[in-house]
Formats: structure tokens, sequence, C-alpha cells
């Protein structure tokens, strides 16, 4: 597969949908409202206690649902009793998105597992195998990376990086993500997603065979700027007027 000649460079990628008040993100609103307009989607994952993949940002329940505890404790069920910022719209399973989406749209999953790696990407492995469209992974752990490398090299998946400034981080940890120091030996990726705003830099540069994203550009002017140093983007709260 020649990855500069395919989705991941040639189709905006919306991030978490697209979405808006009535169609919150990561949503199968906003997916819905991707899909009408032609964008890839990107989402987000997480493992539930009883094994099921939810499509949510954050570990916390707080923000878009406005109740306490954590994704990870909830079980398939406990997720439509909960709705996504005040909206009709409740928390989607991986399984509710591959459905609605079928192929009309590439997505591109983001992992989110900041610990020890091996049953969210398993079971994401097992999920993806049977889906029939365009898809990729991306992740911030090198070793969610890895293990995609190792047990699903077919699955194309991307480091995501950025400065992380402003971020409660271990100095070492986010000295290694920022340079992508464990790229060559750990992650092995096929693209990078790196943080927009802090596009053109050194770290990115040095990776001119890599497809080269920009996560999340946030208007037109930005839109812009950043397209000149990379190969495509990840946008929300506006649509890239190429």
């Amino acid at each position: 597969m020649d990855i500069f000649n395919s989705w991941i460079v040639e189709t905006p990628i919306a991030h978490r949908g697209l979405w808006d008040k009535d169609a919150p993100e990561n949503s199968l609103a906003a997916f819905q409202n991707a899909i009408n307009a032609g964008y890839a989607i990107e989402l987000d994952v997480h493992l539930l206690a009883d094994g099921t993949i939810a499509v949510f940002h954050d570990e916390s329940l707080a923000r878009m649902t406005g109740n306490d505890g954590y994704i990870k404790y909830l079980n398939k069920e406990d997720l439509k009793l909960l709705h996504l910022n005040g909206s009709k719209e409740t928390i989607p399973t991986l399984d509710d998105v591959l459905k609605l989406v079928d192929g009309k749209v590439p997505i591109l999953i983001e992992v989110k597992n900041p610990n020890k790696v091996g049953k969210l990407e398993q079971a994401l492995i097992d999920t993806l195998r049977g889906y029939k469209g365009a898809f990729a992974v991306q992740a911030f752990n090198p070793f969610v990376l890895r293990y995609f490398n190792e047990h699903a090299p077919e699955i194309l998946r991307g480091q995501l990086a950025g400065y992380f400034k402003g971020q409660k981080m271990p100095f070492l940890q986010k000295f290694v993500l920022k340079r992508m120091l464990l790229n060559k030996k750990t992650s092995k990726p096929n693209f990078i997603a790196y943080e927009a705003k802090t596009l053109p830099n050194r770290f990115v540069r040095k990776y001119k065979k890599l497809p080269i994203l920009a996560w999340a550009v946030q208007n037109q002017a930005e839109y812009l700027h950043v397209i000149k140093y990379c190969d495509n983007v990840i946008f929300e709260h506006f649509e890239p007027k190429i």
C-alpha cells in the first residue's frame, strides 16, 4: 500500500466526528454528520469492565455526561443511561459505530491506553478483523503501537505526539514523546500525527518518509498555515476549505 496515495493523506479527518450542540463529540450523530460531509472520522476508544469497547474520549465521565465515575468501570448496558452533554445521544460502542459507518468513510481510531497494553488492543484487533471499511489506529503510547505491529502489522498505525505544555506528565515521558524517541525501535509507525500549533518543528522535520497529520486544527487560518508542513489535518470547530 502506498500510504502517500491513501485516505490517510487525501481525506480530511473530523476530530471526534463533525460535532455540535445537538451532535456531541464521539456520538453517532456526529459521525453521521461526518459521513454526510464525506470526511474521515477520528474517534477514541476505551475498554469497559465487561470487555466492551466504548467510543469516548475522557477517562472520567464528568465533562461529557455530568456524572461521577470512570468509563473503565462501566458495562455495556450502562452506556445507554448516560447522555452526552444533555443531548439525546448516548455513549456508543465501537460495534455501533462500525455498523453506522459501514465503510462509507475511513475511521481513525485513537487507542486511549496510557498503561499496560494487551487487553484493549487485542479486543480492537479482534473487532476490526471483520470490518470491511478503511481504518487505522493511533496512540500516544508507543507500546500500544508496538502491540499492533507485533500482532496485526497489516493495520496502519500512527504515533501521536506534541509538546504537552501544561499537562501533568513526568519530565522524562514528556521529553521522549515530544521527540518521538521510541519511533524506530518500539512504535515503528506508518504515519505521525503531531500537535498542529507546534508545527513546523525539528522533531517532525526528520520524518520525511512518513505522512504527517496535524491535530487538532481549529480554524481556517490555522489550516492554511499548517497545511504547508503536513500531509493532512485532523480538524474540529470548522470545515477546512481546501
